[in-house]
């Protein structure tokens, strides 16, 4: 019977509590399906949760719900006024890449790092086209920066290289962006063994002036810390699209729930283990359960 707006704005403020130390945080956007939630019978469609996680915290700030996922446009603004931006780089993927978002981001004191596809065309294409040129003469009287890394595991190699240009005066439409500072190439070299090697390209823009390379790395590979460190725990460990919940409020509210729990058994630090390893502790032991709830 809770109405899972209110409830989820409770979870927010909850965390906002807590006092984790968000100066400087990169804050990534994006969304999951609770796919079990979908009820054919009655033609509901499965709720589609939008979430802000905290990547080097690595706790969930807040989440707001739609109906499906090409309604994220709308999702982020609600999301957005729901946290403290002040200090923080926000990294959303294409879907959130708007003029209206990145706006919103700089009024709350934010800086934003946005992946750029071909939703906005000509903005994409002309970055592209840039990046072509500039790398075909060497970046020749172009202020820019650059990082590479390699990484090795699961029976493959990547090289990963990042250009980061603050020269954004040419760009067509930079004034209707506010506070575009800065754009970046980011450019991955994948290498599987006893396969062929392939290699992808995405094109962020960005308030940041005078972004590092390094740094734009560090915001880009970020941002892929809410897959591996919200949605795939919530999956594996609290099996969260096996859930068959439908009836009314209740597929939220047990979404916040999982998501309270996520955040409490992150927060227990005098145990070592995984999260896994800590609900069942906490599912054996009543003096650690109450531990973990802070009681």
């Amino acid at each position: 019977m809770l109405r899972p707006g209110a409830f989820a704005e409770r979870f927010t403020e909850w965390v906002l509590s807590l006092g984790a130390q968000l100066d400087g945080e990169v804050v990534a956007i994006d969304g999951k399906s609770l796919r079990c939630s979908r009820d054919g019978t009655t033609g509901k469609s499965a709720i589609h949760l939008v979430s802000a996680f905290a990547t080097q915290n690595r706790l969930l700030l807040g989440q707001v719900s739609c109906e499906e996922k090409s309604n994220e446009i709308t999702a982020v603004p609600r999301l957005l006024r729901l946290l403290d931006l002040r200090g923080c780089i926000v990294s959303i993927d294409a879907m959130g890449c708007q003029k209206a978002i990145a706006e919103q981001i700089i009024d709350g004191g934010g800086d934003y790092v946005l992946h750029l596809k071909a939703n906005h065309p000509t903005l994409h294409d002309e970055l592209a086209l840039f990046f072509h040129d500039a790398r075909a003469t060497d970046f020749e009287e172009i202020d820019y920066d650059y990082d590479e890394t390699e990484a090795h595991g699961h029976d493959r190699d990547e090289v990963r290289r990042v250009w980061s240009v603050s020269w954004v005066d040419w760009l067509t439409d930079r004034e209707a962006w506010k506070g575009l500072s800065s754009v970046i190439l980011v450019e991955r070299e994948r290498t599987v063994l006893g396969k062929k090697t392939s290699k992808e390209q995405s094109l962020y823009i960005s308030s940041i002036s005078g972004v590092s390379a390094r740094k734009a790395a560090a915001v880009v590979r970020g941002h892929w810390g809410i897959e591996n460190h919200l949605h795939w725990v919530l999956d594996v460990t609290f099996r969260e699209d096996e859930c068959r919940v439908r009836k009314r409020h209740g597929p939220e509210n047990l979404a916040t729930i999982r998501r309270i729990v996520l955040n409490l058994l992150k927060m227990e630090t005098s145990h070592r283990g995984s999260i896994k390893t800590k609900q069942f502790r906490a599912a054996i032991d009543q003096a650690y359960l109450l531990e973990v709830a802070g009681l």
